[in-house]
């Protein structure tokens, strides 16, 4: 895998052969390695942390899933035995960091792992990507082409209710100078997507609407050309709800990543 200025990602295994260790493990999760919309997070990702020069490095082929969806759909056996694999990969390369776009593989490596012998210390993208800003290491063109644009940010479950993630988001957003407006409901009062859960891979229950088409219309009430995400489900979801309300031309939907990719 490359990034956008096709300087090759090393993986684990090329830098313990060079007796190199990375100060993090860029955990890609299965959306952004094969899901096409999500790559571009993937590679928006890797390219600020190129920019910023930051040592890291990927599993590669040698990383799979880690077993959310197979929990959160019941099957834990299958989820153990996903789990395992993985946390012999990581503890074999003697992992202490990892960094990951995904809330459900952020939660699951954090919370879940440990119990079955995985202990890292775990950071979402968007607490990362704040980090840089902070550290005055990620230093953004005054807003560039976000300033003063309206933007909403639809709150993962996982990232929010799950992990209390409500304010390293919103900071990233604020570093763009973009006007920041919320739905009706955010932050602890935030509303899933509608894929969480393992939802995403079964048929719709009856209702009369789906969840993410309501989702949807709250995010297009506040009037905001920009909807900001920070998980693969959710900008599936999202996305499909602008598309559904035929809006995609007006509304973007994009990761955090891409926000500040775009403007480094």
């Amino acid at each position: 895998m490359s990034d956008m200025n096709s300087k090759p990602v090393p993986t684990m295994a090329e830098m313990s052969a060079a007796g190199k260790s990375p100060e993090i493990l860029f955990w890609v999760g299965c959306a952004g390695s094969f899901d096409d919309r999500y790559k571009n997070v993937t590679q928006a990702f890797v390219s600020i942390l190129n920019k910023v020069n930051i040592s890291f490095a990927v599993l590669g082929p040698e990383e799979s899933c880690t077993g959310d969806p197979a929990r959160r759909a019941g099957n834990e056996f299958l989820f153990q035995m996903q789990a395992v694999s993985n946390i012999q990969v990581l503890n074999g390369y003697n992992v202490k960091k990892i960094v990951t776009a995904c809330p459900h593989c952020f939660n699951t490596i954090k919370n879940e792992y440990p119990a079955l012998g995985g202990e890292y210390e775990v950071i979402h993208h968007s607490t990362f990507l704040q980090q840089l800003i902070d550290d005055g290491k990620v230093v953004l063109k005054g807003g560039g082409e976000f300033k003063g644009k309206k933007i909403t940010y639809h709150d993962s479950c996982f990232l929010g209710r799950a992990n209390n993630i409500y304010e390293a988001p919103r900071k990233v957003l604020e570093a763009l100078d973009a006007e920041l407006i919320e739905m009706k409901r955010c932050r602890t009062r935030g509303f899933c997507c509608g894929a969480g859960g393992a939802q995403m891979f079964k048929d719709a229950e009856k209702g009369n609407k789906e969840v993410n088409i309501d989702r949807t219309e709250e995010a297009l009430e506040t009037g905001a050309s920009t909807v900001a995400v920070a998980c693969p489900f959710c900008m599936t979801m999202m996305s499909d709800g602008v598309k559904n309300k035929e809006k995609e031309n007006e509304v973007k939907v994009l990761d955090l990543a891409e926000l500040i990719a775009r403007d480094l």
